[in-house]
């Protein structure tokens, strides 16, 4: 029985008197050199290489395709469609370095702990978090479902997953979150004050915040309807996902500072020097040392507040759930046990019961 093809792979050459550089290796004899040593350059190549190929009309088995491939298809054909495509592109180029040259029937337990266990940051060589390897995984899951739905591949391994991690969060206090406002006027960041001021009022996701505009309606990214007093959290032209981004009633606060925003020629509510902010990663960080919190929260600490906030002062599991754009489930679990009403029907009955056994004890002294 002939064996089967590797697929599309790179080699390092090593060459004397010279640098070393990669191969790109394929049936039939082929090669080519990438003219680099850099791995994420030549996988690069590779990935454009495997796009390039003529695909078989029919399924192929998994022994037989390389994940280079598989990978190749999804994020040609598919990941421009979903709702996040940079994601879905960042994760096939973490995922191709130890991926890329092994066949699709290679995915199994052992070899998804393998990766989890030797990912590293290629900058800082310090291993990778456990959600962002589910993340990627699930990139490697979705890719090759993909190939099989659409007749690459006769059928698709199952995918290994880490455990999901448990993360304690921590909300802010409202003299914390002051401080965080007055360091970004210090340092003069204005957009920063006003991305922790949406987040606050709304517990909208960062990346959607970055996104809204002042005025409406808008086909990517979401907006403010100043006259109806409600923030649309996503575009008309927008997939929906699994993160959901329904719509919330403006705060009036908030709408008070949106309405000052707009009249001052504003589009975006994240602005700076009027254009719109892409990332606030690195103000951030120095705005939270500049607050001397004694703890370093992120963007996303700014909703789990708002939502902490919001629990605490009476709101209900159903209005949390619709206002903040997040599951009952999830509410529930992380949120339900700071509400004032927490259980308050079982406390109630045991506090009402001992009270009646401690009134009819006194009757029955008294007789």
């Amino acid at each position: 029985m002939p064996m089967p093809t590797k697929g599309a792979r790179l080699f390092l050459q090593k060459r004397k008197g010279r640098g070393s550089v990669y191969i790109i290796k394929d049936e039939n004899n082929f090669r080519r050199s990438t003219g680099t040593e850099d791995r994420r350059e030549a996988e690069i190549q590779l990935s454009e290489h495997i796009g390039q190929k003529t695909r078989s009309s029919g399924s192929t088995l998994p022994e037989a395709v390389s994940i280079g491939e598989v990978l190749a298809i999804y994020g040609e054909e598919h990941a421009p469609t979903v709702a996040s495509p940079r994601s879905q592109g960042l994760a096939i180029a973490a995922l191709l370095p130890f991926w890329g040259d092994k066949m699709v029937s290679e995915v199994k337990g052992e070899t998804c702990r393998r990766y989890a266990k030797t990912r590293k940051h290629h900058q800082t060589g310090l291993p990778i978090a456990p959600g962002t390897i589910r993340r990627e995984l699930n990139t490697l899951a979705a890719a090759m479902n993909y190939c099989h739905s659409e007749g690459y591949l006769t059928n698709a391994p199952r995918v290994s997953l880490p455990k999901a991690p448990e993360t304690f969060q921590r909300a802010l206090q409202r003299n914390e979150v002051a401080k965080l406002i007055r360091a970004a006027r210090r340092r003069k960041c204005p957009h920063v004050a006003r991305f922790i001021l949406v987040s606050i009022y709304t517990g909208t996701r960062a990346s959607p915040v970055l996104n809204l505009r002042l005025r409406g309606p808008a086909t990517t990214g979401g907006w403010f309807d100043l006259t109806a007093g409600v923030l649309y959290r996503m575009g008309e032209g927008e997939i929906a996902t699994k993160k959901r981004r329904t719509p919330a009633r403006l705060p009036r606060q908030l709408l008070g500072h949106a309405r000052r925003w707009e009249a001052g020629g504003d589009i975006w509510a994240v602005a700076f020097r009027g254009q719109r902010v892409g990332s606030i990663k690195t103000a951030w960080a120095k705005i939270v040392a500049d607050a001397n919190l004694e703890w370093r929260p992120t963007p996303h600490t700014l909703k789990h507040t708002a939502i902490t906030w919001a629990i605490e002062g009476g709101a209900s599991i159903a209005d949390a759930s619709g206002f903040f754009s997040t599951s009952i489930a999830t509410i529930e679990r992380v949120y339900w046990h700071r509400s004032p009403h927490f259980q308050s029907g079982a406390l109630g009955a045991i506090e009402n019961r001992k009270q009646a056994q401690t009134g009819a004890k006194r009757e029955r002294d008294k007789e």
